[in-house]
């Protein structure tokens, strides 16, 4: 199945995607409309809500919809760094044998189709597409093969990243966390769709149309499910949290010359069966008083 959210005139709504139509939430009798509540309410309450969607007349079609981040306020951005080997040689570091995690806000977000705003006082925004994953069950020192279990939802991530105000400190908060310079979306993807861990998935970044990252998700130096056991090893993961599992290689600080993103280009991140988040760039309206 495959849940989305769009604005219905003044209000968000959550819709099931059916090809090219979406059925909204609200015109089906009994099911919560807050998509972390349905990936909470497990394989059964899915699969009937699927199967209700699948017999509605209460179809709209996909094209005109605003749609918005799939999760409107994560509870936790958890993110997973230097998480593919060929990233982590391209920049230089080694295989690490334990992951590098830091935080995202909300507030550094953006949905589908929306700017990613590039700052006043930097020029080196960088995109890194990730597998997103989208916590569906309570999970706290959860064993790795256990893990999955948790799964509500896979989506897509674009990990923006302001190269040198991340390494102004050897903590990357800020250069991760600049207002409206990651992208979440479009869609959730729940597990029966794709393969365990989703993976091995065709992973790429396009940048005005030029390939410029272009993987594998089975190439993870830790996979879906071992980064869920690490993580709930320290803190409970809940329902609607999101993990984006790392970048592959072909970022734009590695390339020679380097590739920053500048106001206009577009950058789409593709999952093969999971689909595609496109953004444009732009000027961070802040810095220009």
């Amino acid at each position: 199945m495959r849940l989305l959210r769009f604005e219905d005139g003044d209000r968000a709504a959550t819709g099931v995607r059916i090809g090219d139509a979406v059925v909204p939430v609200s015109a089906l009798s009994g099911f919560p409309e807050d998509p972390a509540a349905i990936l909470a309410g497990g394989a059964e309450l899915r699969g009937r809500l699927a199967a209700a969607a699948a017999e509605s007349s209460a179809r709209r079609p996909m094209a005109g919809l605003k749609l918005l981040m799939p999760i409107s306020r994560p509870g936790k951005v958890v993110c997973i760094g230097l998480n593919y080997a060929l990233h982590a040689k391209e920049g230089g570091n080694p295989i690490p044998d334990y992951p590098a995690v830091f935080l995202r806000v909300q507030s550094s977000l953006v949905g589908p189709e929306a700017p990613m705003l590039r700052p006043g006082c930097s020029t080196k925004l960088d995109y890194e597409a990730e597998l997103a994953v989208v916590i569906g069950r309570t999970a706290r020192c959860v064993k790795e093969a256990d893990a999955l279990d948790h799964v509500g939802a896979y989506s897509l991530f674009n990990d923006g990243s302001l190269r040198d105000y991340q390494r102004k400190s050897t903590q990357w908060t800020m250069g991760k966390n600049f207002d409206a310079t990651g992208a979440f979306g479009p869609e959730l993807v729940t597990p029966d769709e794709l393969p365990a861990g989703a993976a091995p998935l065709r992973i790429t970044t396009r940048v005005d149309g030029q390939t410029v990252q272009d993987s594998t998700t089975g190439d993870m130096i830790f996979p879906v499910a071992r980064c869920i056991a690490i993580l709930s090893e320290v803190m409970t993961l809940e329902p609607g949290d999101v993990i984006a599992t790392g970048t592959p290689s072909g970022v734009g600080y590695a390339r020679k010359p380097p590739l920053f993103l500048a106001p206009g280009m577009l950058v789409e991140v593709e999952v093969e069966g999971i689909g595609v988040l496109r953004n444009t760039v732009a000027d961070d309206p802040a810095f220009a008083a």
